[in-house]
């Protein structure tokens, strides 16, 4: 990396960092709207992606299309707690300044940050796991609604693109780039929730090894319901943006 390109990524993570402890929680939990997350961001994410070769659209978001980046956040951000480098790593990612690969995968996260924290008792840990495990299974229906309407969409579009004598040259190659971009989302989302799975899976089973209770079996069917309910986003037909029967190992819109 050049001098230049490092000065730019320093400053741009040294932004982030400012704008993660000033700003307060908004939508979906994510943080309140800054001009770096308005404004800097989105723009440096769009050149970030376009250098590393992935697709990248400088079309508008539609309101269907912002929605289920909003909603997106919640599942690609670490469920570990106390995870602030992650948490940061995983924003940058979001916004697309850093790619997918730069997250953690290691399946020890949570549950090295569940024992990290004080708790009362044992059951407490259980409790927080069966705690999270159901606040995502809540989460997934409303994002896989979203995603629906966005694929939907994207169907409409591309058959306009491909059919009307209305629409110029210019614009085909960035209305292909945001089906790729809503496309890999969805993928991405589904291996961070599968990430997910295997770290609550994880946890448990070093929880019942180091401290058994009765309180696993509320965990363990928490787990259980958000694996039968992430099933049905996993499996939903799209657009085969990436090619026939071709899933990407990572978000590369």
């Amino acid at each position: 990396m050049t001098r230049g390109p490092a000065k730019l990524l320093l400053a741009l993570l040294a932004a982030a960092s400012i704008s993660a402890c000033t700003a307060t929680t908004g939508d979906f939990g994510r943080p309140r709207p800054t001009v770096w997350s308005q404004l800097i961001a989105p723009e440096a994410g769009f050149w970030s992606a376009t250098f590393r070769d992935e697709q990248a659209s400088y079309f508008r978001l539609t309101d269907d299309e912002e929605q289920m980046r909003d909603r997106a956040w919640r599942f690609v951000m670490p469920s570990s707690p106390n995870s602030v480098f992650q948490g940061e790593v995983s924003n940058l990612a979001h916004s697309r300044i850093l790619p997918v690969a730069a997250q953690s995968t290691d399946v020890s996260d949570y549950f090295r940050g569940l024992t990290g924290i004080s708790f009362a008792s044992q059951a407490s840990r259980y409790n927080r796991l069966a705690e999270d495990a159901n606040a995502d299974r809540l989460l997934i229906g409303p994002f896989r609604a979203n995603a629906g309407r966005v694929v939907n969409m994207d169907r409409v579009r591309m058959r306009t693109v491909e059919g009307s004598p209305d629409v110029p040259a210019d614009k085909q190659a960035p209305a292909y780039a945001r089906v790729v971009e809503n496309e890999g989302l969805v993928f991405w989302v589904c291996e961070r929730v599968d990430f997910r799975i295997r770290s609550y899976r994880y946890a448990l089973a070093n929880l019942v090894v180091e401290m058994p209770s009765r309180e696993a079996v509320k965990a363990e069917r928490a787990i259980m319901a958000l694996e039968m309910e992430a099933r049905p986003l996993c499996q939903m037909q799209l657009n085969d943006a990436f090619g026939e029967g071709k899933r990407p190992v990572v978000y590369k819109g």
